[in-house]
C-alpha cells in the first residue's frame, strides 16, 4: 500500500523535488526494483516479527548497526520549523503575519495571532505549528488570489 500511495505521491515526490532543485539526483538503494522484487516474494515473518517492523533488514544490519539505532523507532524527517521562525524566517514571518496586508484581509484575528508570536519568539510556547500554517496560507493567498489575472496571449 505505500509504494503505491505514501512513497509515490508524497515522500518520493518531496525528495525528487528537493533535490532536483539543487541538481543533485537521488537514489533510494532499497527501493532498487530487484530488491522490491526479492521483498515482495518473503513470506511475512521475515518482514513483520511481532510489532518490530523490517524484521529481516534489522537482523541483516546488526553486523554494522549499533544496538540502540536498530531497536530505535522510528522517526519522521522533521523540519526545524520553530527555530526558523525565531531565527531566518523571523522578520519575513512577521511582516507577513502581523503585517498590513493580512490584517486588512480581515480572515484570523490579529491579535490572537500576536500573541501566538510573541509567546513563541519568547520559547514560552512553541506555536510553530499554527504559525507555520498561517504563513503558509497567507502566502498562497498573496501569490494567488492577490495576483492580477492576466489574460491569456492570443
Amino acid at each position: 500500500m505505500d509504494t503505491k500511495t505514501y512513497l509515490a505521491d508524497d515522500i518520493l515526490t518531496k525528495v525528487d523535488r528537493m533535490s532536483m532543485a539543487v541538481c543533485l539526483e537521488t537514489r533510494p538503494p532499497l527501493l532498487d526494483h530487484k530488491v522490491v522484487e526479492f521483498v515482495a516474494t518473503l513470506p511475512p515473518q521475515f518482514k513483520l516479527r511481532g510489532l518490530q517492523s523490517k524484521y529481516l533488514l534489522r537482523k541483516t544490519a546488526a553486523r554494522w548497526v549499533p544496538e540502540p539505532i536498530l531497536r530505535r523507532p522510528k522517526q519522521g524527517f522533521r523540519l526545524p520549523v520553530a527555530e526558523w521562525l525565531r531565527g531566518p524566517l523571523r522578520e519575513l514571518a512577521r511582516d507577513v503575519l502581523l503585517g498590513p496586508t493580512a490584517a486588512r484581509r480581515g480572515l484570523f484575528h490579529t491579535a490572537t495571532i500576536e500573541r501566538w508570536w510573541n509567546e513563541h519568539q519568547a520559547g514560552r510556547r512553541d506555536h510553530a505549528h499554527r504559525l507555520w500554517l498561517l504563513l503558509v496560507f497567507e502566502l498562497w493567498h498573496r501569490q494567488y488570489l492577490d495576483a492580477p489575472v492576466v489574460a491569456p496571449a492570443h
